[in-house]
């Protein structure tokens, strides 16, 4: 017998004891599942509950996904009314044309929640039927930021100190599908939407002469293509949805009409149709009473879905919201739309950090019926400068207080500091004694951001440690 023959003979005996085995062994019972979708039966009591949790969920859905547009297309039609006459602190100007705040904002300030108290700001939406170009003078190293927003509040471009520098430039925003040919001289910045918002901030100290900085503003130009001079054209109205409890899904619906649905949402959107919201407009006539139940609910807790979103996305660091990604979003929906609304205009990480704080050491919320202290080991770390500044937490605008004190600052005259560079804030609604580091505080619940503007690595790795906020 050849040596082959009898490897295959061995190989065939161990086969068949394994088989046998496998025989002997016994039976395993495959795992069972209770599945609701098969035992649950089709009764009117279901279909009622499901009709309902259908209109539900979809809400949340269509207002967190599209609140950025709407409040988008409410920002173009507001920032271009401009009022007569016109308040310092204020940046309206007509369509495709520059509009500038000449004063820092202050508490009677209405139109931006959470502004700063840093810069002066700077508003432009433009209808893009051609390529516009902004021309920006030389800052000498003074810091400013153009930011290009498309209509989904989606930070597509930045113009300015930390991407840019400070040189004189001129840069082409053009339109999609857009296929002429530019100057050489432009730097072409392509745009996803027909109309954008150029949203600007220059740097003013506090206490510095506001003349030179003034004729700053006014060499910022807009302009066509083609030269010409822009019309006195304005937006039609958003319709009207007072007492309509599917008002914001109307006005969606008349903003998509403006605003194409980007590719990658176009399956998203499709399932929009069940709620009565499609390419068509709005139409909630054919909804039964349960889905219209749901969807009055959904939209209404797309609210607290949106605000939730900062607690889900954000870190917390030493009892701040450390959130990043902001522009960014991806398919986060809800943290767009939440940016979109009282942050709205907010820049991306690399140009500034917003650290934001609404509760105390312990946990308790803050309000101006005690007093706190927030003890800095060091300034921090930034290219260009940095704020801690006070918002009313019932309207989120700046707090008036007896000494016109908005924030404390790199630029805050008197401030005390130790000489190790450390120094403590008092955050409280009465005065102090010594008032040279206090932040007035209002009577109710507030919060506070710490702004950074160009944040070294420092900051952005977190190796910079965020001061504690603690309650005396």
């Amino acid at each position: 017998m050849s040596k082959a023959f009898a490897s295959r003979g061995r190989s065939t005996f161990a086969f068949l004891l394994a088989a046998l085995g496998a025989m002997s062994a016994p039976a395993v019972a495959a795992e069972t599942y209770d599945d609701k979708l098969i035992s649950t039966p089709g009764t009117p009591d279901v279909v009622a509950k499901g009709l309902e949790a259908d209109g539900y969920a979809l809400g949340v859905l269509a207002y967190t996904w599209g609140y950025p547009l709407v409040r988008m297309e409410r920002i173009a039609r507001s920032y271009t009314d401009v009022p007569s006459p016109k308040p310092a602190t204020s940046y309206r100007a007509p369509l495709d044309q520059i509009g500038w705040a000449t004063e820092l904002a202050t508490p009677d300030a209405k139109d931006m929640p959470t502004a700063n108290n840093d810069t002066y700001y700077m508003s432009a939406v433009v209808k893009l039927d051609q390529p516009f170009i902004l021309s920006v003078p030389d800052t000498h190293d003074r810091y400013y930021v153009v930011n290009v927003f498309n209509m989904w509040q989606e930070l597509e471009h930045y113009i300015g100190r930390r991407t840019t520098g400070t040189k004189a430039g001129r840069y082409a925003i053009v339109p999609p599908k857009w296929t002429g040919k530019l100057p050489d001289d432009l730097v072409r910045l392509d745009v996803t939407t027909d109309k954008v918002w150029l949203w600007g901030r220059l740097h003013i100290a506090q206490g510095e002469p506001v003349e030179p900085v003034h004729a700053l503003q006014a060499e910022f130009k807009l302009e066509p293509l083609d030269g010409k001079p822009v019309t006195n054209e304005t937006l039609p109205p958003m319709p009207s949805i007072e007492g309509d409890e599917f008002g914001f899904l109307k006005q969606l619906a008349f903003a998509l009409k403006l605003n194409a649905v980007k590719p990658a949402d176009e399956a998203l959107f499709a399932q929009f149709a069940r709620i009565g919201l499609t390419s068509e407009g709005f139409d909630p006539s054919k909804l039964s009473a349960e889905t219209k139940k749901g969807l009055a609910r959904g939209l209404a807790d797309g609210v607290d879905d949106a605000i939730s979103s900062m607690a889900a996305t954000a870190q917390i660091k030493n009892g701040w919201q450390w959130a990043t990604g902001l522009d960014s979003f991806g398919f986060n929906y809800p943290v767009r739309a939440l940016v979109s609304g009282p942050y709205l205009g907010g820049n991306g990480e690399k140009e500034a950090m917003y650290p934001t704080r609404y509760t105390d050491s312990r946990g308790e919320a803050l309000t101006g019926a005690n007093k706190y202290v927030t003890r800095f080991d060091k300034e921090p770390p930034v290219g260009a400068f940095w704020s801690l500044t006070m918002y009313d937490a019932s309207d989120k605008m700046l707090v008036d207080n007896p000494i016109a004190r908005y924030k404390i600052g790199t630029d805050t005259k008197g401030l005390k500091r130790r000489a190790d560079g450390s120094f403590v804030v008092s955050i409280q609604a009465d005065p102090p004694v010594d008032q040279s580091n206090w932040l007035p505080a209002p009577k109710g619940n507030f919060y506070i951001i710490l702004r950074m503007y160009q944040p070294s690595e420092a900051i952005l790795s977190g190796d910079y440690q965020l001061p504690q906020v603690d309650k005396q």
